[in-house]
């Protein structure tokens, strides 16, 4: 018998394929690129974003297929959770991972596909395809620090 919401009980190794994917709010904050400090190890976000995300919907346009066209993509898994700090604070899989509890936005909880956008969540209609900034001007585009 559940005790509440799967993601409330459940670790997130405990967790089915559907039910790991659903935790995924649509943002699509983890495809923009990312730069490292290589002195401190910090993590900066920058508003380009990859190549194949449809920003209209926030969705990749080859999700099947991004490891084979973008080898560097991450695919995120439950034992690399401890790594999730790199992850935006607000994304369901960091915040699982450090015990805290997901957004009222979030479409788990709203029960929207949408609410992400409607919250200013997600890149939606934001940023640039890294194919169109050379990766030495990226610098240039930083918004925030992880």
């Amino acid at each position: 018998m559940s005790q509440g919401a799967f993601w409330q009980y459940k670790r997130l190794d405990d967790m089915s394929k559907a039910e790991w994917e659903s935790l995924c709010d649509g943002c699509a904050r983890c495809c923009l690129q990312k730069l490292e400090d290589e002195d401190t190890g910090e993590v900066y976000y920058t508003d380009i974003h990859c190549r194949y995300m449809d920003t209209t919907d926030c969705r990749c346009t080859v999700y099947q297929q991004r490891q084979e066209k973008v080898p560097a993509c991450v695919w995120l898994t439950p034992e690399q959770a401890s790594q999730f700090f790199w992850l935006p604070d607000t994304c369901a899989y960091r915040l699982l991972a450090e015990g805290k509890p997901l957004f009222d936005w979030h479409p788990l909880i709203s029960g929207d596909s949408n609410s992400v956008h409607k919250a200013g969540i997600s890149i939606a209609g934001k940023g640039v395809p890294d194919d169109q900034v050379p990766e030495d001007d990226w610098e240039d585009h930083i918004i925030w620090k992880a």
